[in-house]
């Protein structure tokens, strides 16, 4: 289950500090069978803010939507359609950052065998990837609550617009509104209240949500299984901007290190995974990548 977030954890104090050389990462790549679970801190620098980090969505007091509100009030399926429709638009302007092609890049040269992305931006599939496990799904997807039926986000892009015709004066005056990592922007009250939301094109029920795991819903059994496949077979699990405050990634951190299977963790900050790391580094993913790329070589 993909729990609400808090900041319940402390990082340990007696934990060596954070280092900035990438050594270890550079060897376990040149080695090889490297596993790779990503979060919110690899988009960052595409302009998606993080949770938590410096100035994260939760610095802001935005509070993502938890599935039994989404699924237990008509209004806040409305307040998430509105907010969503103009966070799409945002989230389809973002381009894959050097982090995400570096990712990509060394997936390319095979010392890379497994991703796995706490995101769900599609960012990384951008850059080039071809397979990434997406733990907590995809905002270009839809499904619907009642009949399960998928469509593409921006077919239903098209028809809350259709519904819509008076919110493209609000995407104007908000158009600068900085997205948040799940998707969504701050919107006032008066346009939540206007907006209208749509039925399911199949079974005509109003069920629309978006194909994410939200906070309190749980990651599909499968997709757990897949990850956990990967992980198994890693020689090496590397963490990429992720803090591990959810469980739905900490887990698989915790299942390398329990294996015996090394655990290197890159990000601006503590986590709640350093205590099961190898190695802890703390340097924008950006440069951090771009170095371990040009030592390995393409």
């Amino acid at each position: 289950m993909r729990t609400r977030p808090t900041l319940t954890w402390e990082p340990r104090g007696d934990l060596p500090p954070a280092s900035t050389d990438v050594s270890a990462v550079v060897d376990a790549v040149r080695a090889g069978g490297v596993v790779v679970l990503s979060g919110a801190g690899l988009s960052t620098e595409s302009g998606i803010p993080d949770y938590r980090g410096e100035r994260g969505a939760f610095r802001r007091n935005h509070v993502p939507m938890t599935f039994q509100e989404f699924t237990d009030s008509a209004h806040a399926r409305r307040r998430y359609w509105a907010r969503s429709q103009l966070g799409w638009r945002s989230l389809t302007r973002a381009r894959p950052n050097s982090g995400h092609r570096a990712v990509a890049a060394l997936a390319g040269t095979g010392r890379v065998t497994g991703v796995i992305t706490q995101n769900v931006d599609g960012l990384q599939q951008a850059a080039g990837l071809r397979d990434v496990v997406e733990l907590h799904g995809s905002l270009s997807r839809v499904t619907c609550l009642f009949c399960g039926h998928a469509t593409a986000r921006s077919e239903l892009d098209a028809r809350l617009r259709a519904a819509n015709p008076g919110f493209e004066a609000m995407v104007e005056q908000h158009r600068a509104a900085r997205v948040n990592p799940d998707g969504d922007v701050d919107l006032p009250d008066e346009a939540v209240r206007e907006f209208q939301v749509v039925a399911c094109a199949a079974c005509g029920k109003e069920g629309l949500k978006p194909d994410v795991v939200f906070f309190g819903e749980n990651v599909p059994p499968e997709r757990v299984a897949a990850c956990r496949s990967l992980v198994d077979g890693a020689t090496t699990l590397l963490v990429l901007g992720s803090s591990l405050t959810v469980m739905s990634g900490l887990r698989f951190v915790r299942q390398a290190a329990q294996a015996g299977t090394p655990v290197l963790i890159v990000n601006q900050g503590p986590t709640r995974g350093d205590h099961w790391a190898a190695r802890r580094i703390d340097l924008p993913l950006g440069r951090a990548l771009n170095d371990v790329l040009a030592q390995v070589g393409r």
